[in-house]
This record gives C-alpha cells, structure tokens and sequence, in this order.
C-alpha cells in the first residue's frame, strides 16, 4: 500500500503566488509537457509538472527549498509549448520570489522590496541618507571651477555608505539566507529522494560549487533553450559586465587607499577602457532583455512581474546615469553632472542594500542549487 500524505492546501499561499507573477497556475491540467519539453530538467523526478501540482495545492513545504525550483532558467519551452497557457516557467519564477522573501532577513524588507506599491519608499532611503549627510557636511552645494565629484559627494562619505554595505550588510544578510537556504534544500533533497548523503559534507560540497562554475560562466543552461535563445546574449553580456565593474571598482579602490593615486583617471588608462566597456556592455545587455521580455511569445510567455522589471530598471537606470555622469563632466556641464551623479549613487545603493532581496539574489541561490543538485550526483559535471 502506497504512503499516504495528508494534503492541507495554503489558499494564502496560492494567493501569494498568483500576486507574484504566478496567476496562470490554476489553469494546468497535469499533462506533463512541461516536464517533456524541458531540456534542462534531470530524468530522475523531473521538473516542473510536480512542483505546478504542490503550487496549485498550496503545499508550501514541497516549494520552498526545492532545488528543482531553483535549477529552472526560465527557459520558458514548458510555457510555450503548454496546451492550456498555465506559464510553468513563470509559476516557478513566482516561487523563487517567494522563496527569497522567506530565506533574506530582515523580513519586514523582505516584504517591502517586491512591493510594486513601496517603489518610491525604496528610492527616498537613500536619497534622504544622502541629504541629511551632505547637508550636514556642507556639501549640499555645486561646487565651483572644474568638475571633480569628489569635490560634490567626497569619497570618504562614499565610502562610509558603500563599503559597510558590501562587506557588512550583504555577507550578513547573504550568510543568513544560505544558512536556511541549505538546511531546507537538504531536508527537502532527503524527503524527497534526492540525495542519498544524510550529512552535507562542507568540502565536497564546495567541490561541487567548483564543478559548477564553468558552466555559470559560459550560461550552458541558456544555450540548451529552443523558444528564448536570445536570451543568452542578454545575460551573457549582463554577467560578464557586473564582472568587469566588481573587478574595475576594487582596482579603484586599491588605487586610492594604497597606491594614493585618487582620479579622475585618462579615459586612455587601462582600468578605465574595461570600465566603460563593460558599462556600455551592459547596456547593451540590459537593452535586449527589455526587448526579448516585449516581444510577442504569444499568452504574456516571459513577460515578466514586478519582481523581473524592478531589477532591469534599476539596472538600466544604474547604467545609463553612470554614463550621463561622465559625458556630462567631460562637456563641462556642472549644473547637469553633479546631480546625475547623485541620481547614480541613489542606483547603486539601491542596488547593494536591496540585492539579497531582489531577482538579482538568484545568482546566490541558483548557484547553491545547481552545486547541490551535483553534490546529490543528480547531474553531472561539465
């Protein structure tokens, strides 16, 4: 006699689902062509088929810390390919939405960041932060003679803002989503027949994160799709260019604290080619994911919720007043420059204080997935 399993349907969680880009889900019938079309899901205990039954149920445990849910690109094949429009790709990403609201701390932000209703809030943070320190300082003024940002938004103010949030704010906040992100994937993996170790071996584990590297690089899992092959280029280029600006800001920071070398820096210097490279890339970047999401798949297939185009306007808004700063200081504009990049600060802080909250979090959780998928043996490595 088969196990049996006492089902109690989360209608809350249904709702919250649906809220969060998932409202098709009521309409799957079970047919289970998104687990056939699919052409990154395992063979063993594929997805999504099983996890649109826990989502239509509201059985919250069998979702959140699912590492299948996690392994999904959002290739969307299984949404356009569905008979019934049910749009598995964007249920699963609903999911994921919610899975990072319930894993990132503080919760009340959690909550607050894929609020379409609290963008504004999220916005004057950091705008007020700003104010109240420049005022304070006497800085809240157009400085005089040529451009030098320094001279508006000093760089020790920068870096009293900036540099605690990168490596205070987000390891903490990052450190004690993974700590609850793994233990439910592991108890998840176990019940469901997934792994076979009771134990997660830290270093084997990390082996596997290894193992898995190549394959986030090269985005191997993006190049399997058949209906969303474009949108490779996008996150390829959008990936390598966050790259290029992590390596260029780190050498920025080298340079004045260590080396004492303060900018601005020749547009001919090396540090500063690879930064407007990578700007101008992700531009370009971020320009073809807003085409793809606009393009007409037929039943909004990949259109995106709030959740997806929060980040890309934050990241094109980011992009595009970083490089209206700089063409505005190399015209000689002032009145124009000094403003442009306190509107780019507002970008980046936004982008740091709120990433462990945004879409932007799935690099950390999807990454942790996929290795554990290859520390369960369910995949193989590359």
């Amino acid at each position: 006699m088969a196990n049996s399993y006492w089902v109690e349907p989360d209608i809350k969680f249904v709702k919250q689902l649906m809220g969060l880009g998932g409202e098709t889900l009521k309409k799957c019938f079970q047919c289970a062509t998104c687990s056939v079309v699919c052409p990154i899901s395992p063979d063993e205990k594929p997805f999504p088929r099983k996890e649109m039954i826990a989502a239509q149920w509201g059985l919250k445990d069998k979702l959140v810390g699912n590492m299948d849910v996690w392994l999904c690109h959002q290739c969307n094949d299984c949404s356009s390919y569905c008979p019934r429009g049910a749009r598995p790709g964007d249920v699963l990403n609903a999911v994921r939405s919610y899975s990072i609201q319930q894993y990132a701390w503080p919760s009340w932000l959690a909550r607050i960041v894929p609020d379409a209703r609290l963008w504004w809030l999220l916005l004057a943070i950091p705008v007020a932060i700003f104010l109240v320190l420049l005022g304070g300082t006497g800085y809240l003024k157009i400085p005089a003679g040529e451009i030098e940002f320094a001279k508006f938004f000093p760089t020790l103010l920068v870096d009293i803002i900036f540099v605690p949030l990168a490596t205070v704010w987000l390891p903490l906040v990052f450190g004690i989503g993974i700590y609850r992100f793994m233990n439910d994937i592991h108890k998840n993996a176990l019940a469901e027949g997934k792994a076979k170790r009771k134990d997660l071996n830290i270093p084997d584990f990390l082996k596997s994160v290894v193992c898995i590297l190549p394959t986030i690089l090269r985005h191997s899992k993006f190049s399997q799709c058949s209906t969303n092959k474009d949108r490779y280029l996008a996150h390829i280029l959008v990936l390598f260019s966050f790259i290029g600006l992590f390596v260029v800001t780190n050498f920025f920071f080298v340079a004045l604290y260590i080396l004492h070398e303060p900018g601005p820096y020749s547009l001919a210097n090396p540090v500063k080619i690879l930064a407007n490279v990578s700007a101008i890339a992700l531009f370009i970047g971020v320009l073809l994911m807003i085409s793809n999401r606009l393009k007409d798949k037929g039943s909004n297939v990949g259109k995106g919720s709030y959740f997806d185009w929060s980040l890309i306007v934050l990241v094109l808004g980011l992009v595009v007043t970083g490089g209206l700063s700089e063409l505005t200081r190399l015209a000689h504009l002032p009145a124009v420059a000094y403003p442009m990049y306190f509107t780019h600060l507002v970008f980046v802080f936004c982008l740091f204080a709120y990433l462990p909250y945004s879409k932007l979090a799935h690099l950390v959780y999807r990454t942790l997935a996929m290795a554990y998928s290859r520390y369960a043996e369910r995949e193989p490595c590359e």
